[in-house]
């Protein structure tokens, strides 16, 4: 197939758009780049740096669409909400009517866990309620809603992958944000460099006192991409958790970067920040069932591949891990 992936060239978008072009997939990729590195792009690709909310000029000949750009960030969804009704919600659907218009009948949206807010039990399922607790989740959600009101208006095909915490690298793909928030690239960083890692809320009503995700490795999470497209019917939206059924505390995390290292991490704690649930852990069994997808990479090789990608960015060897 041909296809568009919006944001590719971002951490996960480029993984996914590495991983398509690896299956024989003509990809096309859409950035405006300002979070995203050019350099990212695998060369196979094509890259059209642009606004999603104006994707006319690179929907033609378009079978699919892989849709990753958006804003992602908790607090900063907190803070300036705004930014995600506009940056998420209108310019999804500025893109749907887009692809309306061209004919382009297939999506894959990247959703989040983000949308089930404060969990109800242990795992989270697809049927666990929807009632997101950051202005993140609820523009994710509102997308959810969207396009399976497109679904049945339209014909649309979509599926939306509701991530978990997408951790690791594929080769030298790994996290490059700025400012950097995810907890992996942060340990790393101090234990390389000795500088000080912030962790965030030690009160939690956990084991350990520290926020419990469930950690799902880029790669696997892109080839649930793939599996996705597969997997689109006309005019059905469904729904995926992706994640690996198994949380790890911030606390866990630390030791395992600590012993993957060989170094030691001077943390500094600070309260916890607006909008993060204590515990958000995903049930994989309806994407193992019906996607034929189940994460394959744990914990310890997020960990190496981040590091090696890591180094390999700054030129540094890439078995430091």
């Amino acid at each position: 197939m041909r296809i568009l992936v919006t944001g590719g060239a971002g951490y996960i978008g480029s993984v996914v758009t590495r991983c398509l072009v690896e299956e024989g997939h003509d990809v096309v990729v859409l950035d405006d780049l300002s979070t995203g590195h050019r350099e990212a792009v695998d060369s196979r690709a094509e890259l059209v740096v642009g606004d999603i909310t104006r994707p006319q000029r690179v929907l033609g000949g378009v079978d699919a669409v892989v849709h990753l750009a958006a804003r992602s960030q908790v607090a900063e969804s907190v803070a300036y909400p705004e930014r995600y009704w506009h940056g998420n919600i209108t310019a999804t659907m500025a893109l749907l009517e887009a692809m309306r218009e061209a004919g382009v009948k297939k999506m894959v949206f990247s959703s989040t866990a983000a949308v089930y807010g404060k969990p109800r039990g242990r795992v989270i399922t697809e049927e666990h309620p929807t009632a997101p607790i950051n202005p993140y989740g609820a523009s994710k959600l509102a997308i959810d809603h969207m396009l399976a009101a497109s679904a049945a208006a339209h014909g649309l095909g979509a599926v939306s992958l509701r991530y978990f915490n997408a951790a690791g690298a594929l080769a030298e793909l790994g996290e490059r944000h700025e400012p950097e928030t995810h907890l992996i690239p942060n340990l790393l960083e101090a234990a390389f460099t000795g500088a000080t890692a912030k962790v965030f809320g030690t009160d939690y009503p956990t084991d350990d006192g520290t926020a419990v995700r469930d950690y799902i490795h880029v790669a696997d999470l892109a080839q649930a991409h793939l599996r996705a497209l597969e997997s689109i019917e006309p005019s059905r939206h469904e729904v995926f958790n992706l994640g690996t059924g198994r949380g790890h505390s911030v606390g866990e995390v630390l030791l395992a970067v600590q012993h993957g290292t060989g170094q030691e991490v001077e943390v500094e704690h600070h309260p916890r920040r607006a909008g993060d649930p204590a515990v958000l852990v995903a049930s994989p069994e309806k994407a193992r069932r019906l996607l034929g997808w189940l994460p394959e990479r744990g914990l310890e090789e997020m960990i190496a591949d981040a590091a090696a990608a890591r180094n390999m960015q700054r030129g540094a060897p890439a078995a430091a891990a």
